[in-house]
């Protein structure tokens, strides 16, 4: 149980930062080529600094792919922590010598983190309560299902 409370804890931690940085507009530049391969390789290490790096020097391709879900109505702080969870679970899931850049496999992995979000919430949608009213009669009386 305390490791659940640690990861709750750094989540948290991550997220302030997050927030911080999009209140600001100031993300961090995108690490050279040479540097994000150090610390992919010092976090396969163990590393949580890189780790935490690599998250940091990112957050502006999230913040990138969220533009694309403009349209959904949905709200865009929502949308980049949707997306950071994404990102997250690229940075440690990614492999260095599969031949595939960081960048491009973390975007497959925000833009799918943030699809899935959207299904769920369309799913949710399309529920009804038998206590919510279904129309209206021809006298402007609520017609509800359990009348």
């Amino acid at each position: 149980m305390p490791g659940l409370f640690t990861a709750i804890a750094l989540f948290i931690k991550e997220l302030t930062l997050l927030v911080s940085y999009v209140k600001n507009n100031a993300f961090p530049q995108p690490l050279a080529e040479d540097d994000e391969a150090k610390h992919l390789r010092l976090m396969a290490e163990g590393n949580a600094h890189s780790r935490n790096l690599l998250i940091e020097h990112n957050l502006r391709l999230v913040a990138h792919i969220v533009k694309k879900f403009d349209n959904t109505g949905e709200d865009q702080e929502d949308l980049i922590s949707i997306g950071t969870i994404g990102l997250i679970k690229a940075i440690e899931s990614f492999q260095q010598g599969k031949g595939t850049k960081l960048a491009t496999f973390a975007a497959r992995c925000i833009e799918n983190e943030i699809l899935m979000h959207l299904r769920s919430l369309k799913k949710t949608r399309k529920d009804v309560s038998l206590h919510d009213p279904i129309g209206t009669d021809k006298e402007g009386n609520e017609i509800t299902p359990t009348s």
